[in-house]
């Protein structure tokens, strides 16, 4: 709509301009005309003078309105140009609100996503093979827990894989030992994820780690949250170990920023990305996905948008969803103008 307004806008103007030219030429040869009246009747004397008035009074009408013609067309191209100005300014407006919504809806879908694997892994490590697992330690026990580990993988299918994780760091179960071999006893004493888990003051309370590959997992890109498995599956029970799940990122991500809802052309001109808190990439439009390329924005406020150079770039600040706080990530929209 705005678009036409401004095409509308455009085309009067170049009538306006073209009528007006118009104006100027025939008076242009009313003034030539006057000229040429004014010279006859000069040549036939006291009979032409009559004539000779009427060509000046010619004269000076033709100059007026060739005067007031470049009068209308300064004022015309003036408006116009205020006019284009407000329109290009209106529709930049509209087009930088709209993207900047979409960012948000971008990032408060993966929050609402995220929110969901923060209830999950806190639910699960009150699962009783969960804790007997940890609190027998025998291997009969383990396994017991990995088969349930399995069976929660069959209907939640956004998952890599599900493990636990005895006081030492050691991976003592996982649900998919056969896709995961080098998950099991492997040491995750180092992992940020676990050493937040092991510090959590109770069962409500979860640790979750930014976007990366893990090597365990096939090298595969995984967001990991955990929390404590305690003794009796209490809310306040003794530490046992920790419970690790691994969200697959690579493609829930990609489904939320391909699936923006964009016009064919703007497809073509946009991307669409997830950034972390460091401005890291973590999914892109693009298909890059996670990677160690960092976007260039330089936010204003918790959403907004602006112009670098032909860019514009709209951006919205996780707003979280319920108790999930969010990781302080952005959605991000680059679009050429």
């Amino acid at each position: 709509m705005q678009d036409d307004i401004l095409k509308l806008a455009y085309e009067v103007s170049q009538m306006t301009r073209e009528k007006i030219h118009l104006i100027a030429s025939v008076m242009n040869e009313a003034k030539f005309l006057a000229i040429n009246t004014r010279i006859e009747a000069a040549r036939v004397g006291q009979a032409g003078a009559a004539f000779g008035l009427l060509a000046d009074e010619m004269g000076r009408i033709s100059t007026r309105i060739v005067g007031i013609a470049s009068e209308l067309r300064v004022a015309t191209d003036n408006s116009t140009e205020r006019l284009l100005k407000a329109g290009n300014d209106l529709l930049l407006r509209g087009r930088g609100e709209r993207l900047t919504d979409l960012a948000l809806n971008v990032v408060d879908l993966i929050d609402r996503n995220l929110y969901e694997r923060s209830c999950d892994v806190r639910w699960w490590a009150t699962d009783s093979a969960v804790v007997e697992a940890l609190e027998k330690r025998t291997p009969q026990a383990y396994q017991y827990a990995a088969g349930r580990l399995a069976t929660i993988l069959k209907s939640y299918t956004v998952y890599l894989d599900l493990f636990i994780v005895d006081l030492s760091g050691k991976v003592v179960a996982c649900g998919r030992p056969q896709t995961h071999r080098a998950l099991e006893g492997s040491d995750m004493s180092g992992e940020a994820w676990f050493t937040k888990a092991m510090r959590t003051q109770s069962g409500e309370e979860y640790a979750v780690a930014d976007v990366s590959r893990v090597q365990a997992l096939n090298n595969e890109q995984a967001a990991i949250y955990s929390t404590a498995i305690r003794a009796g599956g209490e809310a306040r029970g003794q530490v046992l170990g920790v419970l690790g799940i691994a969200f697959d990122w690579a493609p829930q991500a990609e489904a939320i920023v391909k699936g923006v809802r964009l016009s064919n052309t703007e497809r073509e001109q946009t991307r669409v990305m997830l950034v972390d808190a460091q401005k890291r990439i973590i999914a892109s439009s693009d298909g890059n996905g996670a990677s160690d390329e960092y976007c260039k924005f330089t936010p204003q406020a918790e959403r907004g948008y602006y112009v670098n150079g032909d860019t514009l770039i709209a951006y919205a600040h996780t707003p979280g969803y319920e108790t999930y706080k969010g990781l302080g990530w952005y959605g991000v929209l680059e679009t050429t103008l």
